[in-house]
């Protein structure tokens, strides 16, 4: 996704931050909000059936929901859904490398080759692979709110909630013999009971290699269009190890998608904040995501940096920016679409409608009319603290190697003068060396533990502030590169031998030393708990809050609107539907003529190669197959491989992504350039039958039915 470079896009950065400030103080800028900024993500416990009328003129029946819901599984981290009577199940590529990697022998390459299990006993079990059916809903909120209101301390109420929620949860496990999950929609104006039935045995049946699934890598990874068979089958099997029977499964489409078509997604969506409060969101952008942008945009340049200075090593960095840059794409675009006044204005006039609605009923008033400013108040506490916890607990991926020693170091230390007093002769009968190699890493990346200490001393000058003591003893007026070598000369710990040599000295000798690292961290440790209690305290009278704020929006909305996403099983309805970007319009699909125009015209080289099967294609296979295809489905991460039906239930798609404009979906549904990208019906079965001559799959996908 590098539509621009960076430095463009800080700069981006820098004209929406200060762009922000000027309406800010101006307060010039409004923007109408609509009913569905709030998205699309409907759930199974208030289905849209007079939406669906109104705009669709569709009216799906009771039926037809039981069937879709039953028909949809939820998996690790994804979604899936059973594709035949005989337990076949379709999902992306991308949600089953870990299966893959699971399951592939001694020998095998299956991310270069794929996988075809071409009989049923080739099918090859997962482990620690599940598929969970959505079962049972009920509704429990009666009896939450029962327990909520019987006490009066904002921790007596989350404690309540918290203790009546897995009573509920521990009695319909024994009721129902399903698998429980109490769920909370609306903010807390609802509350259900979901029952799932659980399935253990799920094996692999087939997936495409590596450089076909995700075609352009890294780089196209959430562009449009698209070129990307991101498929993947298997097959649920039941506690005697015979295929599952299932009475509901979508059947595949013979035509696809048309255009007009209504179109449904019907997968897991992870979380989304879209009924957040408007201070809730400035906190988002203030200090959680600018934090989790910060690291990851730095850290992501400066493995670009290190590429050019360390050529030898340029395809080890290289690796690591790809494993970092899904991440770093969603945090970085997220930032800036908080950042965008349009967007803050849009949210505040939907919580300003809500207001008017509470001021002008006097008993909503009297209930809720101060809740918006006591969440900003409780906001607003929270980011001192919360930005003190941020640099006091440095992130195990991001920090560097020499804090950790310096916390183990401190550690010892401590020990040493609760076990021993710091003049016991017995504190000198420790093993050194075997101490030194419980503390020392045997190995440190002196080059990459630099690029990540060069954040991590920048991510705790923007969080505390020039003006903190620890910020002017650590760094002065020193950042970037210039801070990192600096505070790496002044250390001790970037050397084994006197990392060795200050363990033998005395616990008040040690926690004395001026090494950099051991003066940060003995200066932050012993105030991470009480921070972190207050951070909790502020949390739970939020949580109350926002309970509150539930009701309210239920009261004045109800089921009009679907509540945030959080992983449970939801229906988004949407059509194909072009967009505008980088002064050209987005087509509604991609044929395979259009990756081979890729693959030539990037002259064959990663990430634009193909598989060897896919370089020729056979001469029967038609390259005019609609491939991807995009829609304004409502979807976030976790819907990854959620089945697109239409009207009659069958496939038409699998969706595996959205593009860049989507990302910042957590926040708020613009459908105006908001795309779901799927892969498209046709795409699948063309490849399945002429390429991967998977003769089996492709008569089951038709027929419903395993060839037996």
């Amino acid at each position: 996704m590098n539509f621009y470079s960076f430095k463009k896009i800080n700069l981006i950065l820098v004209l929406l931050v200060f762009t922000q400030l000027n309406f800010a103080q101006s307060d010039e800028i409004t923007a109408p909000s609509d009913i569905f900024d709030t998205g699309k993500m409907w759930t199974f416990d208030y289905p849209p059936t007079q939406y669906l009328s109104d705009t669709y003129n569709f009216i799906p029946t009771e039926d037809w929901f039981d069937d879709v819901r039953l028909s949809a599984l939820r998996i690790p981290g994804c979604t899936a859904s059973f594709v035949s009577e005989d337990g076949l199940i379709m999902t992306n590529n991308h949600c089953s490398t870990w299966h893959r990697d699971a399951v592939q022998k001694e020998g095998e390459n299956l991310e270069e080759t794929g996988f075809y299990a071409e009989s049923i006993d080739d099918e090859r079990v997962v482990p620690n692979m599940y598929a969970e059916q959505l079962a049972y809903i009920v509704d429990v909120t009666d009896q939450i709110n029962e327990a909520i209101d019987a006490v009066k301390t904002d921790d007596d109420k989350v404690d309540a909630k918290n203790t009546k929620s897995k009573e509920l949860v521990e009695f319909y496990n024994n009721e129902t013999g399903l698998k429980c999950q109490f769920v909370s929609l609306f903010n807390g104006g609802k509350y259900s009971i979901y029952g799932y039935k659980r399935y253990d045995d799920v094996r692999l049946v087939f997936l495409p290699e590596q450089a076909i699934a995700s075609f352009g890598g890294d780089y196209d990874n959430f562009t449009y269009p698209r070129y990307d068979l991101d498929c993947a089958f298997f097959r649920v099997y039941d506690d005697a190890g015979k295929p599952v029977t299932s009475n509901n499964f979508f059947k595949f489409s013979e035509n696809g998608v048309q255009k007009d078509d209504v179109i449904f997604s019907v997968g897991n969506p992870g979380s989304t904040n879209r009924l957040n409060t408007v201070s809730q969101l400035e906190y988002n952008r203030d200090i959680s995501y600018r934090n989790r942008a910060f690291l990851l945009d730095q850290y992501y340049m400066l493995l670009d940096d290190l590429k050019t200075e360390y050529p030898d090593r340029a395809n080890d960095f290289e690796k690591i920016r790809t494993r970092i840059g899904n991440g770093q794409k969603v945090f970085h675009y997220t930032e800036l679409g908080l950042l965008d006044p349009y967007l803050i204005a849009r949210k505040r006039d939907f919580e300003n409608k809500i207001r008017a609605e509470v001021d002008a009923d006097p008993e909503l008033r009297d209930k809720y009319s101060n809740l918006w400013d006591s969440v900003r108040d409780l906001r607003e506490e929270l980011k001192p603290i919360d930005s003190k916890l941020a640099v006091y607990k440095p992130s195990r991926f991001f920090g560097s190697v020499y804090f950790s020693i310096a916390k183990d170091i401190i550690d010892h230390a401590n020990q040493m003068k609760t076990s021993f007093g710091k003049d016991d002769p017995n504190s000198k009968k420790l093993n050194i060396d075997s101490l030194v190699n419980e503390i020392y890493p045997a190995e440190i990346d002196s080059v990459l533990e630099e690029a990540k200490l060069q954040v991590q001393l920048d991510y705790i000058r923007i969080n505390l502030g020039n003006e903190d003591n620890l910020v002017k003893k650590l760094l002065g007026d020193l950042s970037g590169r210039e801070a990192a070598e600096e505070v790496l000369a002044k250390s001790f710990l970037v050397n084994r031998q006197k990392v060795k040599q200050l363990l033998q000295k005395s616990p008040d000798e040690i926690l004395n030393s001026d090494d950099p690292f051991i003066y940060f961290v003995s200066n932050t440790m012993n105030e991470i708990d009480a921070l972190s209690k207050r951070s909790n305290e502020i949390k739970n009278t939020e949580d109350v809050l926002i309970n509150m704020y539930g009701k309210v929006l239920f009261e004045i909305y109800g089921t009009e609107i679907p509540p945030d996403a959080n992983f449970t099983l939801r229906l988004s309805d949407g059509v194909l539907e072009s967009f505008d970007y980088n002064g050209t319009v987005a087509i509604e699909k991609t044929t395979f003529y259009g990756m081979y125009d890729r693959y030539y015209g990037s002259d064959q080289t990663y990430p634009w190669n193909l598989p060897e099967r896919w370089q020729v294609p056979p001469a029967e296979f038609d390259l005019s197959t609609a491939y991807n295809f995009i829609s304004t489905n409502d979807i976030v991460g976790g819907n990854s491989g959620s089945a697109v039906i239409n009207k009659d239930a069958e496939v038409v798609g699998l969706a595996f992504d959205g593009n860049v404009h989507s990302i910042v979906g957590n926040f708020i549904y613009l459908p105006e350039d908001n795309r779901m990208v799927s892969v498209a019906s046709q795409a699948i079965m063309e490849s399945l039958d002429k390429v991967y001559k998977a003769e089996r799959i492709v008569e089951e996908l038709k027929t419903g039915k395993m060839i037996k």
